[in-house]
């Protein structure tokens, strides 16, 4: 059992990492140009972001039936958070938080768009909201996303207009990894209703129907191409690994200076198609639904090991700061994703909808084999990052995140974050402590609940009724938190 985090041990390490960090604190004089803050010691930067992965599917979350020892390396040479959050439970406003360091219900965004939805006027990360990437672009970063945007899908959202230098993936909701005939792969497919009319599960081969879900497969490729640059291109192999290979080309081809990686693989998002590699590797898994995931998530693991090998190889493991997390929780019905021992899922702000698999890495700076129990935020990697980059923000631009770093390194004993906050709809949450007040509509009622996390993880034990003070104390922080917020920019399609 890992240690809970601590002071380094390593004195060269600390060293080393006190004068990175001294290094990164510094004042940006008004006139100074961007590339006057690009140093030999600024760090790179890699963020690895699964889509939909559950809290409790990785080998250190305590899933023994799908291994992952890549991802949890990440854990096992740094720091596991054990109450790691994003900020919505479902993909875009969760990464128009991690990408501008701001609850994006500040700037109005509060939804998700899906399929043509995308491509609409006004449907996208505001363009007046400063990103990461444009931030560590003007640091002296080359910046790459490689993989799955899904922050506007119309011209003034690209992200080469978003300050990426590079881009290759796609910039809708989701994707198919092999595109029809399904050639070397197994295809699970929803449905209303099977080729003779009835419910359940037809298997033709490698390609399944299951009416589980009641509806359709959502139309993923239509009008979102597979892209490098700007321009469409025609993929042949299976999306996990072309994300991975262009990922390992990003690394080698800019080793020589500072970059920020930012690897959003698509996978364990449905479509749910495996291939017939890790379909065999666990053939153990009778049901083939569950067998599918597993396929996804295994080969989800052994890209990270490719891009972790390849750090290594070109001697860059020691001077990149990794980040590792998902999204969202997993859908549990969709997928059969776990979030246990959480309550919810995708969809929700019960924990298992917002709190997430979270670790991050940085040999040399950060303690090996730790686990931080306080509340960090998706919002802290653009706090972490401009620290680390020396590229502080200007006043005017103030975000919701902060830099882990004195956190992590044990400098500072306190909390990050003593309030968190989460408005999607009519479900909406605060966290102020280890206490969490929340509606959840839908899958829950209309009514506020009120959870000790500290000791009901699992919130199943409502304490409004007999804690009508802390309830009280609770709605007053989400007033003045909802009243800092602004009114949706556009609403969901009925």
């Amino acid at each position: 059992m890992p240690d809970t985090i601590g002071i380094l041990d390593d004195d060269l390490g600390r060293i080393t990492c006190i004068l990175l960090l001294l290094g990164s604190i510094s004042v940006l004089p008004e006139n100074s140009r961007a590339g006057d803050l690009a140093r030999p010691d600024q760090p790179n930067i890699v963020v690895l972001l699964a889509d939909d992965l559950g809290y409790g599917e990785l080998g250190c979350q305590g899933n023994a039936q799908i291994p992952t020892p890549h991802i949890d390396s990440i854990a096992a040479s740094g720091i596991r958070f054990t109450a790691g959050y994003v900020t919505a439970a479902y993909c875009s406003p969760s990464r128009a938080g991690l990408m501008t360091g701001r609850f994006p219900t500040r700037f109005g965004y509060e939804f998700n768009p899906i399929g043509a939805r995308n491509e609409e006027p006004g449907c996208g990360l505001p363009v007046s909201e400063l990103t990461l990437a444009q931030h560590l672009h003007d640091a002296g970063y080359t910046t790459g996303l490689i993989g799955k945007w899904h922050l506007g899908g119309s011209a003034p959202y690209h992200p080469l207009r978003r300050g990426f230098d590079e881009f290759f993936g796609f910039l809708h909701e989701g994707h198919f990894y092999v595109a029809p005939p399904y050639r070397q792969v197994t295809t699970m497919l929803r449905r209303k209703a099977l080729p003779d009319g009835g419910q359940g599960r037809w298997i033709d081969g490698n390609l399944i129907y299951t009416t589980h879900m009641r509806h359709d497969e959502p139309a993923y490729d239509a009008n979102n191409p597979i892209l490098r640059g700007g321009q469409p291109v025609e993929e042949q192999e299976y999306l996990t690994d072309a994300l991975t290979r262009e990922a390992v080309d990003f690394i080698k081809r800019h080793q020589r200076k500072p970059f920020f990686l930012y690897l959003a693989y698509n996978a364990v998002h449905s479509p749910l198609q495996g291939t017939d590699r890790y379909m065999a590797r666990f053939g153990q898994i009778d049901d083939v639904h569950r067998r599918i995931f597993a396929a996804m998530l295994g080969n989800v693991d052994d890209s990270v090991g490719a891009v972790l090998a390849t750090l290594r190889e070109t001697g860059l493991e020691d001077n990149t700061l990794i980040f590792f997390l998902s999204d969202n929780g997993g859908p549990t019905r969709e997928l059969t994703s776990s979030n246990l021992p959480l309550r919810g899922e995708k969809g929700d702000v019960y924990e298992g909808g917002i709190r997430v698999p979270f670790m991050v890495q940085w040999k040399g700076c950060l303690p090996k084999g730790q686990i931080y129990e306080k509340p960090v935020i998706s919002l802290d990697i653009f706090g972490t990052a401009a620290a680390v980059a020396g590229a502080p923000l200007p006043k005017n631009r103030p975000i919701d995140g902060v830099d882990l770093m004195p956190y992590l390194s044990g400098e500072n004993a306190g909390w990050p974050h003593d309030m968190l906050f989460w408005r999607m709809n009519q479900r909406t949450a605060v966290r102020v402590g280890h206490w969490k007040l929340l509606r959840n509509p839908g899958r829950g009622d209309a009514e506020w609940h009120l959870y000790d996390l500290a000791d009901d993880l699992a919130e199943q034990d409502d304490r409004a009724q007999e804690n009508p003070d802390k309830l009280g104390e609770l709605k007053r922080v989400w007033e003045a938190m909802n009243a800092q917020m602004v009114e949706p920019a556009w609403q969901p399609t009925k």
